[in-house]
């Protein structure tokens, strides 16, 4: 059997709220809008793993959270992102690339490609959190000088003190995230 696995930073409460007031002042856009529980960063989307992968993927993890502090991470900038053909695909919040994230993702990358042949994306990573995914059709019918902008600086920072395995099952409803394993990062 296989389960639909990432590896994620999930978000302290008080920054979810934040994001949510977001969402509430723009409820009216022709979005499907992330539920509080599912707001994440994520490091690497692993995709269908089969359940005998686990384990080496949980060693893995737990090795390389325990060379990596904790740290902070500054969130700067909400804004439509995943482009396609000029069309967003979604709202986002982006998250500056401090040397400890991106240590801690080529870490992951190399350590779960060595497990279990992992194959990394080849672009840069950009860290967001997904706030809502659009309607393409509704998003399409509006006329494009009437599409609202949103680009909004905002300065929120939070400590990253754990990473974790994360499940997703995709429902009717949109996708559940469940933590598998939690590791918490290394105090020296």
């Amino acid at each position: 059997m296989k389960k639909r696995i990432f590896i994620a930073i999930n978000l302290p409460d008080e920054v979810k709220q934040k994001l949510l007031d977001f969402q509430k002042k723009w409820s009216e856009l022709p979005v499907r809008w992330v539920k509080k529980e599912n707001l994440h960063l994520t490091l690497n989307f692993l995709g269908y793993i089969f359940e005998k992968d686990l384990n080496a993927i949980t060693k893995s993890v737990e090795e390389i959270s325990q060379r990596h502090q904790p740290f902070f991470i500054e969130l700067d900038k909400i804004d439509f992102g995943a482009r396609y053909k000029n069309i967003p695909r979604l709202i986002w919040v982006e998250g500056k690339r401090s040397q400890e994230l991106i240590s801690l993702k080529k870490d992951l990358d190399q350590a779960l490609h060595k497990s279990i042949n992992f194959i990394p994306e080849t672009r840069d990573f950009l860290p967001h959190i997904t706030l809502a995914r659009l309607r393409k059709w509704d998003w399409q019918r509006i006329e494009p000088d009437e599409r609202p902008e949103i680009c909004e600086y905002i300065s929120e920072k939070f400590e990253v003190k754990s990473i974790e395995i994360m499940e997703s099952r995709l429902k009717r409803g949109g996708a559940q995230y469940s933590i598998l394993k939690s590791f918490q990062l290394k105090s020296f």
